[in-house]
């Protein structure tokens, strides 16, 4: 969920002389990074300063302050970004290579502002994860991440000079989280807040669930060193406790049950593992925490942003935007979805995702032409808001699109069908009681990803699934040739009828793009192998739902084995061109491993709790009376 920045620093080189009589000569300094240029920037014109700022309930929360010096083009507004992954550099003197925003801010002038929140590296308190929201509080000791950034705002304008009375905020994952929380209940002087890929619901579709089934790889990697305790306040990071290991499909089959990752690594030092545990279903310690939670009483204008292939929080952006558009009232409520792993949009030009192109710095484009925009409109009353409601990347054509509203209103239902022989088709058949079937072995499972990796990948979103096709436990559907281009846009909605001789089971839907046969081979790094893009197939989408929750998320319920149930779920959205010639293809299967654990299809009360006698071999039918429904824009 965190993301770093690595700057290499090079020493200058010099010519040696080959004799006393020779002249040395000085080779020219290499020029600098943009981290050098963003650095010698910012320590040249901004002002550092350290606080401790006291928070309603007397805990005092780490902030640094980074002031223009340039006093006479104030007052400035406040900028601020909430953070539990540390405001380093500590220090007043030791300023940071870069704020994370377009050299406009920088230059334009605002007032940054970088926390601690309450429990993480010097901030003091006790750090609660996704701290839940409280509607109603009866006295100072009832805090949550809303009075906090009240609090802090509150505090910097009685405090630090020439602010012009206006505040913004923004950040990434979890600081998008905070971003949010920070809008509900927001401080009047708050007037835009940007959650960008916020950490919204860990249980339906962000990081660590998605529709009740866990991401095991991202989880463990995470909390090996972010779930270990932080006693006293520290300027240090926690040090993993994870193995090194060279292959995520070894390593997490060789772990087995779920149990001994806390008993052969964990060791009980990870305290959320042990809280996460208890909570296998959707109860109301899930709800409580979900950042929609609270969305009718988000105040600020709003800019949320995300990735259309972010591994870790895809499913909270798309869906924070459109609850604050059915019940809160703001001044604006935009979103906007680019081309994009996981923060990619912060820092990088967005180029290019793994062996997809793009075509253009979707990066730069978003971070100078409509981050900078939003916010230099509500926090200094300039510039005019052009912006439309949704700003979205159509990836296959590999351009910017402007809609007033997301889902757009002018995309038509269809529907995609499975037929005989593996075939795809937008005309519907008469299947009667047909079926494809599988043998799923938990021991055996499908690889999310066709070469070795540790973890979780970001290029798996965008990944060529030939791998997998040729699998015997995935069902393949392809359409023949397109003769027009078919631009998918919204969410997607998988309607399966399958019986397993189980009685639990987990079911991927993945949509994809195949490229056409003659395309020719592509060097993506210079001097390294080319790819053969001929019937590439690009995932568009995958997602996976565990089916003990298809009636219900609260109560979960066993199959009857070899009896016909239907599995409803919802895809997240695309906005994706299948142009003219290329193929959709459908592909369905029962593990991705390790990218979600392993579902033992043996149903047992509490999932987490499955012991290695329950991991059982399933036959899976899936019925070609399932369907796959888009939202298709017309020509």
């Amino acid at each position: 969920m965190r993301w770093f920045v690595l700057v290499l620093l090079a020493l200058p080189l010099y010519a040696q002389p080959a004799n006393n009589n020779q002249q040395q000569v000085t080779l020219p300094a290499p020029a600098p990074t943009p981290n050098e240029i963003e650095r010698d920037y910012i320590k040249a014109n901004y002002t550092k300063y350290e606080y401790r700022i006291p928070m309603r309930d007397g805990k005092r929360l780490f902030t640094s302050v980074y002031t223009p010096k340039d006093t006479a083009r104030g007052p400035y507004p406040f900028f601020l970004n909430r953070t539990p992954y540390s405001v380093a550099p500590y220090g007043a003197d030791q300023y940071p290579e870069r704020f994370g925003r377009s050299m406009k801010f920088l230059k334009e002038g605002f007032i940054f502002v970088f926390q601690d929140v309450r429990g993480r590296y010097m901030s003091e308190g006790e750090y609660v994860n996704v701290r839940p929201y409280k509607p109603n509080k009866s006295g100072p000791q009832d805090i949550d991440e809303t009075t906090d950034t009240y609090d802090t705002i509150d505090w910097l304008l009685k405090n630090i000079p020439n602010n012009n009375g206006r505040a913004g905020m923004a950040g990434i994952s979890y600081p998008g989280f905070y971003a949010g929380m920070g809008a509900i209940d927001a401080h009047p002087a708050l007037k835009a807040s940007s959650p960008q890929a916020p950490v919204t619901d860990w249980f339906i579709g962000d990081d660590f669930h998605h529709n009740g089934a866990f991401y095991l790889p991202h989880f463990f990697r995470f909390y090996s060193a972010f779930g270990l305790a932080r006693p006293e306040p520290t300027t240090k990071p926690a040090t993993s406790i994870a193995p090194e290991f060279p292959n995520g499909y070894e390593f997490y089959l060789n772990v087995g049950p779920l149990v001994n990752l806390n008993e052969r690594y964990f060791k009980n030092q990870v305290a959320y593992w042990n809280e996460f545990i208890q909570h296998p279903n959707l109860d109301e310690y899930w709800k409580t925490r979900d950042l929609r939670y609270g969305a009718k009483n988000t105040k600020p204008a709003m800019m949320t942003v995300g990735g259309w292939f972010d591994a870790e929080d895809l499913f909270g952006p798309l869906r924070l935007y459109e609850a604050i558009e059915k019940q809160a009232k703001t001044p604006q409520n935009m979103i906007v979805m680019g081309p994009w792993y996981h923060g990619q949009w912060g820092r990088e030009s967005g180029e290019r995702l793994g062996h997809v192109d793009f075509n253009s710095k979707t990066g730069e484009f978003y971070r100078d032409e409509i981050e900078f925009p939003f916010f230099l409109y509500h926090l200094k009353n300039q510039g005019d808001m052009k912006l439309p409601e949704a700003y979205m990347f159509e990836t296959g054509a590999n351009q910017w699109r402007k809609f007033d509203k997301w889902p757009p209103t002018e995309a038509q239902p269809r529907t995609l069908h499975l037929g005989a022989d593996g075939k795809l088709s937008f005309s519907a058949t008469n299947p009667g009681n047909d079926f494809d079937e599988y043998i799923s072995d938990p021991n055996k499972p499908v690889p999310f990803t066709p070469g070795i990796a540790r973890g979780m990948t970001r290029e798996h979103m965008v990944d060529d699934q030939r791998f997998a096709s040729t699998r015997p436990d995935v069902l393949v559907y392809r359409s023949e040739p397109l003769e027009e281009d078919v631009i998918v846009a919204g969410p997607l909605q998988a309607s399966l009828f399958v019986s397993t001789t189980g009685t639990d089971a987990d079911f991927v839907v993945k949509l994809i793009d195949v490229y056409p046969d003659d395309l020719p081979d592509k060097e993506f790094t210079p001097g390294a192998e080319k790819v053969v893009m001929g019937g590439y197939q690009q995932l568009v989408r995958g997602e996976l739902f565990r089916g003990r929750f298809r009636k219900s998320f609260e109560k979960p319920v066993p199959f009857t084995p070899n009896q016909v149930d239907q599995v409803n779920y919802e895809l997240p959205d695309v906005l994706h061109n299948f142009r003219r010639g290329h193929r959709i293809m459908v592909q369905i299967q029962s593990t991705w491993f390790p990218l979600i654990d392993r579902n033992p299809q043996k149903f047992v009360d509490n999932i987490y709790n499955a012991k290695r006698e329950d991991f059982i071999k399933a036959t899976h039918r899936v019925y070609r009376k399932s369907t796959i429904g888009l939202k298709v824009l017309p020509k």
